[in-house]
């Protein structure tokens, strides 16, 4: 109740200065955030067991160039021209929404937090920001940075395991928006009750994303890419092509190139600069991710890799590869939200989109063919709400979100910014 005051009120003079003086503050984070990077990805690392290599590499420099991004973004957002015509001309603009509450996974955390509230503070919202319970203390240190920099009660911060919290912010008449990235599940009561204040909802949710392979793809390209997020963050992510739809002529080449390569996917301490898998974040999450290989088994897969607990001090998970599934397997249908990649055949490229489409889910597909034509084809036919061709690396500043149960809105690039705001349109005589 608190922090809902102290944004509700700072909301007013904050919403009122100038896209210069809240880029100039997007900046000066973001030089922040450079200059401490080794001090915040360790305390990322420590505390949920992502790899150093990860956190130095990707997450923070990924975050730097989101403040900076939007923080150019803002200096540009004017108003537009919208129509004319014989009688009237209209020309709309983009107002802040007001109190934003941010409620951040435990996959990413800093990378989620500036990826929502860049944005939000850029657009001249205050905001509210939720850490994930299970790893909330490099959201605190960034915390502390932008509180030393934004005017008070611009920016809070709320810790807690209790759900009570994520209710709260989704309950007050006084939030105007929630913006949660999570599973699909807890999508669905944020969706239920802010309906009942009609707030703005931005979510990004669960997904399974498929990755089909034509007879005629570059098997090593395809499996690379599958290798190289299999692993990352020890599988922990939501766009990881962890259903792998190959054509039945390249199947079995397929599964033991997938064999070989995990081989090189190391596993152990997440301060080790070696490591590509570290532990998962926590005993009950990794007891999960056990029981879910355990049903694919129960369903009659194959265990080519992995499905054992390595034997060392931690929470780990051994990349685990399973073959021979079908559809209706609940290791098929469900995220696995660890290092587990499922392997299913196709006869062709209709039946590759079934299979593909056969999803609750529709956040982040994959296409590897032959050429960028056929690829484009494929990509065009997929229920997602991102597609990759011949590639599994996301272009940062394109729209991103899903269909389906996949979430509601996008994020990144200016739709991300525009989603922050009210459309107001002004119309008067021509």
């Amino acid at each position: 109740d608190l922090a809902i005051d102290a944004a509700h009120k700072s909301q007013e003079s904050w919403s009122k200065s100038s896209p210069v003086e809240r880029s100039t503050l997007l900046l000066k984070i973001a030089d922040r955030l450079e200059v401490n990077l080794n001090e915040i990805a360790i305390a990322e690392s420590l505390d949920n067991g992502k790899p150093i290599r990860e956190t130095m590499a990707a997450d923070i420099p990924l975050a730097v160039d989101h403040l900076r991004y939007f923080a150019a973004c803002i200096r540009t957002q004017e108003g537009s021209l919208s129509e004319i015509d014989n009688d009237t001309i209209a020309y709309h603009f983009h107002e802040p929404l007001g109190v934003v509450g941010q409620i951040i996974p435990w996959n990413f955390p800093i990378l989620m937090a500036i990826w929502k509230i860049a944005p939000a503070l850029a657009m001249g919202n205050t905001v509210i920001i939720k850490p994930a319970p299970q790893d909330p203390l490099a959201v605190i240190k960034l915390g502390e940075v932008l509180n030393s920099i934004f005017p008070p009660g611009v920016v809070n911060v709320i810790v807690g395991s209790s759900p009570d919290i994520g209710a709260a912010l989704v309950d007050s008449p006084d939030v105007n928006m929630i913006s949660f990235t999570g599973s699909s599940m807890v999508g669905s009561k944020i969706m239920e009750s802010g309906g009942k204040t009609m707030k703005r909802l931005l979510m990004e949710l669960g997904g399974k994303g498929a990755l089909i392979m034509t007879e005629d793809c570059d098997i090593q390209a395809a499996v690379g890419g599958i290798a190289s997020v299999w692993g990352f963050h020890s599988g922990q992510i939501c766009t990881a092509p962890t259903r792998v739809i190959c054509h039945k002529s390249i199947y079995e080449e397929t599964v033991n190139t997938l064999k070989a390569t995990s081989e090189f996917m190391t596993v152990g301490d997440a301060r080790e600069e070696s490591t590509l898998v570290g532990p998962v974040i926590t005993e009950a999450h990794r007891d999960r991710v056990e029981a879910f290989i355990q049903s694919g088994i129960d369903d009659g897969a194959e265990v080519i890799v992995g499905g054992e607990r390595p034997n060392m001090n931690g929470y780990f998970v051994a990349p685990t590869l399973l073959a021979g599934c079908n559809p209706d397997m609940h290791v098929v249908k469900e995220e696995a939200f660890g290092p587990v990649v499922v392997v299913m055949s196709h006869d062709g490229d209709e039946h590759a989109v079934e299979l593909a489409n056969d999803s609750d889910y529709g956040l982040f597909s994959y296409v590897y063919a032959g050429n960028t034509t056929r690829a484009y084809d494929l990509g065009r036919k997929l229920e997602s709400g991102n597609v990759a061709l011949n590639s599994i690396a996301p272009h940062m500043y394109a729209p991103f979100g899903g269909f389906k149960m996949s979430g509601v809105g996008r994020d990144r690039g200016r739709w991300g910014l525009e989603a922050y705001s009210e459309v107001q349109a002004i119309n008067w005589p021509s």
